[in-house]
């Protein structure tokens, strides 16, 4: 058993996903709409914009990103932007296959050794997506407030002091 998982650790890498490339975005979004449809069902709407994004607006997002891949699969994509020493994380995202295996702590730690001169981190999610802000708090990031949508979505904000 132990054997096993060892080999299991060698084959997952955290790799960038050059998002311009049409299989990639492809490939993006379809772990994208498999995870935010476990969100959409924990905040009780499927009304959020990352389900119905094309490949080509996702090409067009300006966001940088990086995949966990667990063998050839990808299990988990993070993507963000730098704004001078704050990394604002935009999509953290598990395929549900892959959940509670600690691949989006490993996919922020990545994002967080390769900026050691960031200062904060930031994210948001749906406030009632309980495993995702019990997973920021776990991680340090603070509560930062939150807003309420016309439509009733509450989005929860956090914010993670890194110096």
């Amino acid at each position: 058993m132990e054997q096993h998982k060892e080999n299991k650790t060698r084959a997952a890498k955290i790799v960038p996903i050059i998002i311009s490339e049409r299989k990639a975005a492809c490939e993006v979004i379809a772990l994208q709409r498999v995870s935010y449809q476990v969100e959409a069902e924990l905040i009780g709407t499927n009304d959020i914009p990352p389900l119905k994004e094309t490949a080509e607006e996702l090409s067009a997002c300006g966001e940088t990103f990086i995949g966990y891949y667990e063998r050839e699969n990808l299990a988990g994509v993070l993507s963000y932007k730098l704004n001078g020493s704050q990394i604002d994380l935009h999509r953290v995202m598990v395929h549900p296959d892959y959940f509670r295996n600690g691949i989006a702590g490993k996919l922020l730690d990545a994002v967080e050794v390769k900026f050691p001169e960031a200062r904060e981190m930031i994210v948001s999610t749906g406030a009632e997506n309980l495993p995702a802000v019990r997973l920021y708090e776990k991680l340090g990031f603070l509560p930062a407030g939150e807003i309420i949508f016309m439509s009733g979505l509450k989005i929860a904000h956090f914010k993670k002091q890194l110096k």
